[in-house]
């Protein structure tokens, strides 16, 4: 499906110069002299390069539409992890690396999309917001008010985040995977 330049959104998938790409960022910006542009920043779901580029109005590109399925994560098998399909029970290998970010956060049984492209998995999605443990935080200094700044604290799978001074050790917390935010206790 072929869409303006201008009309790209963050998210959106899109096939560029032979590669598949997915936008990351985007600016609407109106110079004095000549006509409006988006500058778009993409990172190719093939081999992780990224790139920025301006599209016109009068440019055109190719929106592609990718094939999800779900599939659990069963184990980690050196820098390659395995997942099942929960439909077929057939099993995959991908690498670690197609996580990015968010590799700390998969857990066992955890059922997560996969984008295939051309029946090709090129990314996992996982769910949004997870449950964690936070195994240290630092305590609050005195005279701290309690609008102040949050203080470091460390999850259960090692990432450091920032949470509210009243979050302890121990407390069973929801983060936001992608962001790796604190979202909340846990209920």
């Amino acid at each position: 499906m072929k869409i303006s330049g201008v009309d790209i959104r963050p998210g959106n998938i899109l096939e560029y110069e032979g590669g598949i790409w997915k936008v990351a960022k985007i600016q609407h910006t109106q110079p004095g002299k000549g006509g409006a542009y988006m500058q778009v920043e993409m990172k190719n779901l093939i081999d992780g390069r990224k790139t920025n580029v301006r599209f016109r109005s009068a440019d055109t590109v190719e929106k592609v539409r990718l094939d999800t399925k779900e599939y659990q994560f069963l184990y980690e098998d050196g820098d390659m992890l395995v997942f099942m399909d929960t439909d077929s029970y057939e099993q995959i290998n991908l690498p670690s690396d197609l996580l990015g970010d968010a590799r700390p956060f998969l857990q066992d049984g955890m059922q997560v999309q996969l984008e295939l492209w051309e029946e090709r998995p090129i990314s996992v999605q996982l769910p949004a917001q997870i449950e964690a443990d936070i195994v240290e935080a630092d305590a609050v200094v005195k005279g701290q008010t309690a609008s102040s700044s949050y203080k470091p604290a460390v999850l259960d799978n090692g990432v450091r985040i920032m949470v509210p001074p009243h979050i302890e050790s121990g407390t069973r917390i929801v983060v936001d995977v992608y962001e790796q935010t604190y979202v909340g206790k846990a209920g």
